[in-house]
């Protein structure tokens, strides 16, 4: 991955409220992703306005930077990769298979990470996660502010890969031979379209707040959950209730509301 120019790292900076890393840097990659998290929001609205989910360098620092978007996980770490090269870390794209609730892992390219510096799990595109980046090198559990994490052996897939566990429960299968940002296109474009897909049956967006706790828009419900876990909920009553939300709560600006791809029969739970 091609790093970007001083000015286009500068403006990326600027988006997340930081400055060019000068000292310790495992403390300064510690520091820009929990700002990723905070101001650049898990979003899918995409899917749901019809636009396309193009990645490509250009388009993934137009939708963060430019824009002021956010967006699904190839977009969101691969925007952050860019980030990294460009401030002199060694990246590498990793994909991985996400676990169900069933416990079966699911289509191959179906998540998009990153090893930084050989040594650490980046991932700022998994919705609840850690806050702070996993230590690949460290076989005990971690603990974050999103859990208690453990990266440990897979002991029934190809030798190298790994499972992300995040509070006992397995989050992902990471396999560790590194590939390129197109390699994921397919997986863009089957959560971008397929009724499978739980990113088709409706809007999201999502962000960690200062507090340690976060907020949500599933729709038109506002979900605001608290570092303890405390949790509240409020119905947004009509369209322009919910695109002030997107204004305050995460910085979009929408001229129009999106609309589920496949939404969810009526009864049928919609997951996290």
């Amino acid at each position: 991955m091609e790093p970007l120019d001083d000015a286009r790292t500068d403006a990326y900076l600027r988006r997340l409220g930081a400055v060019r890393p000068d000292g310790d840097r495992g403390a300064a990659l510690r520091e820009l992703h929990l700002l990723h998290l905070r101001t650049v929001p898990f979003e899918n609205l995409a899917i749901h306005l019809g636009e396309e989910i193009a990645l490509t360098r250009d388009a993934l620092f137009d939708k963060i930077v430019t824009a002021g978007r956010g967006g699904i996980c190839y977009e969101l770490n691969g925007g952050f990769a860019e980030l990294l090269v460009s401030l002199g870390y060694r990246v590498e794209l990793l994909q991985a298979r996400v676990y169900g609730k069933d416990g079966e892992p699911g289509i191959p390219y179906d998540h998009l990470a990153l090893r930084v510096d050989g040594r650490w799990l980046a991932d700022v595109g998994f919705g609840e996660h850690s806050s702070y980046p996993l230590d690949l090198d460290e076989p005990g559990e971690q603990k974050d502010p999103g859990g208690v994490f453990l990266v440990r052996p897979a002991g029934d897939g190809p030798e190298g890969d790994l499972d992300v566990l995040r509070d006992g429960v397995p989050a992902y299968r990471l396999e560790t031979r590194p590939r390129v940002l197109a390699d994921f296109r397919t997986g863009a474009w089957w959560h971008g379209t397929s009724p499978e897909s739980g990113f088709t049956r409706g809007p999201v967006c999502s962000r960690i707040t200062e507090d340690g706790g976060r907020i949500t828009l599933r729709d038109h419900t506002l979900i605001a959950t608290s570092a303890d876990g405390d949790r509240t909920e409020e119905e947004l009553a009509t369209d322009d209730d919910v695109r002030a939300a997107y204004r305050t709560e995460f910085g979009i600006v929408l001229d129009r509301l999106p609309v589920p791809l496949h939404p969810r029969p009526v009864g049928v739970e919609q997951g996290a």
